[in-house]
């Protein structure tokens, strides 16, 4: 099976911001803003209808009743591996999409499958008749 190319998605619609990280790491923390907090509005962005519908319809509570996606990466100590990483994320997501879900025909089962549930059926019905009471 063929892999898609990554969905493009163009930086100038995507709003990146430093911040400082939360959680332990010293002075680290305090006093670098290496945190990196991204939002890429999925309305007015530049991706083909299906793919905003797809990606609106995700239960993924990153992505905001505006349907903005808010990504926040702090993994890392520098602000450039962070921006790296919510960038990959957004790219995750936005693949995600990509390929529309298969559609599910449905199918009846065959007669030997019927057939063969009715027999086990039977089988089992008879093991549980042994079971009962024995008559004189």
């Amino acid at each position: 099976m063929a892999t898609r190319p990554p969905t493009p998605i163009p930086e100038t619609e995507v709003e990146i911001t430093a911040m400082r990280a939360q959680g332990a790491g010293g002075q680290n923390v305090n006093k670098v803003s290496s945190a990196i907090h991204l939002r890429f509005d999925i309305c007015n962005s530049s991706l083909a209808e299906d793919h905003k519908e797809r990606l609106l319809a995700l239960n993924d509570q990153r992505i905001t009743r505006d349907g903005v996606l808010v990504i926040k990466a702090q993994t890392h100590r520098s602000q450039d591996m962070n921006r790296a990483e919510a960038l990959g994320r957004l790219q995750e997501v936005v693949d995600s999409v990509a390929e529309p879900p298969r559609v599910r025909r449905p199918t009846k089962p065959t007669k030997a499958s019927k057939r063969r549930r009715l027999e086990a059926k039977n089988l089992r019905s008879q093991v549980k008749v042994l079971r009962g009471r024995v008559s004189e």
